[in-house]
């Protein structure tokens, strides 16, 4: 009989031992989540490290890049903004027509040695970007169609003129935008004039490494 009320009354685990067990268990946790926390810390660090270098370079190519043209830039030829170079139309070219004229000509030819170093160090390409104004080709002229024909023949234009200069032509490519991409509205002939330009860019250079690394 007492051995059967003494099985009845055995008592269970310590409660001790179950606290114990509980907090070991929500230690080993937060010990889980504070080395996720650190190591979300320092992975965003080295992202922070990384663009701020970024940033860094790229101020330094475009201090670069106004230090080699600062002769142009000086005389009002050419503008630098963003990294892009811009050269008003009508110091390159007649309204409507695609033919360099000589002033444009002399222009380029004295771009040739800033900008040949200038990409050569940093290994990037020119890109060479036609615009024009909202106007329509005037009637009569039949070499070009419309905006975008003009827009990329005066591109290549430039494009052939820097190479004849002495550019290499593995540096360098053309684009057309016609009269889409606009700085200011075309709102009248002074605006328009503005529109009416050629920008270069120098743009990094993909290597089949970059292409691979991206697919």
């Amino acid at each position: 009989m007492s051995d059967v009320l003494d099985d009845g009354l055995q008592e269970g685990p310590p409660i001790w031992a179950i606290f114990g067990d509980l907090m070991t268990g929500l230690v080993g946790v937060f010990v889980l989540l504070l080395i996720w926390a650190l190591g979300f810390q320092l992975e965003l660090a080295k992202t922070l490290e990384v663009v701020e270098s970024a940033r860094e370079q790229e101020l330094t190519r475009l201090a670069q890049l106004e230090q080699a043209l600062a002769e142009p830039l000086a005389t009002g030829r050419v503008t630098l903004e963003g990294g892009r170079i811009g050269i008003r139309g009508s110091v390159l070219f007649a309204l409507n027509s695609a033919e360099l004229q000589a002033e444009g000509q002399a222009l380029l030819s004295s771009l040739r040695a800033p900008l040949t170093l200038y990409l050569t160090e940093n290994d990037q390409l020119l890109m060479v970007s036609g615009f024009t104004d909202d106007l329509p080709i005037q009637e009569g002229n039949a070499q070009f169609s419309d905006n975008w024909e003009l827009s990329a023949q005066r591109a290549l234009t430039v494009t052939r003129a820097l190479i004849a200069a002495g550019l290499p032509a593995d540096r360098l490519f053309a684009a057309a935008f016609g009269e889409q991409q606009p700085m200011v509205a075309n709102a009248s002939d002074i605006e328009r004039a503005k529109n009416r330009r050629v920008e270069m860019a120098p743009v990094p250079r993909v290597t089949r490494e970059m292409g691979a690394a991206s697919k």
